[in-house]
């Protein structure tokens, strides 16, 4: 799945981001812990890994896209 940042804390490592479906989903650091990402910023695309349904949805992982 990917989706935009639309909040980011770089003190915490924690935000959200909204999905290409319209449903904004919040992270925390341990979604970033194990990937490269260091800083995001608003409106940055980025993949996500998830986990649930529906109302149970969850992010898992967020990282860079790095296909073209």
């Amino acid at each position: 799945m990917q989706g935009t940042v639309s909040r980011y804390d770089s003190e915490t490592f924690s935000g959200a981001v909204l999905t290409d479906r319209g449903v904004e989903l919040h992270f925390t650091v341990h979604a970033v812990a194990d990937t490269p990402v260091r800083h995001l910023r608003v409106g940055q695309r980025v993949r996500l890994e998830t986990t649930g349904s529906g109302e149970g949805l969850s992010i898992t992982k967020v990282d860079f896209i790095t296909e073209l």
